[in-house]
């Protein structure tokens, strides 16, 4: 239903079109990443089985979506084993 009054405003008016296809790209952009962040090494679903996760991944997981000046590549565990 409210697809199908979109398509109508958009048929009414063109100019709708491009602000319609920009705001569908951000909430599908937004959800990717929300996807992606509760994915991630971080966060604890099951406490039971593995109630911190984050101290079996390997140094060099590139934790960042973007690392610039970070080379995961060449570091080092500076920690104790867990």
């Amino acid at each position: 239903m409210i697809f199908r009054t979109a398509v109508e405003h958009a048929k009414r008016h063109p100019g709708l079109i491009p602000q319609f296809f920009f705001i569908c790209l951000g909430i599908g952009g937004a959800s990717v990443y929300l996807f992606r962040l509760a994915k991630g090494p971080h966060v604890t679903w099951n406490k039971t089985n593995n109630p911190e996760p984050w101290n079996k991944l390997d140094p060099t997981y590139q934790y960042k979506l973007v690392a610039i000046t970070t080379d995961y590549k060449n570091l080092k565990k500076d920690g104790p084993e867990f």
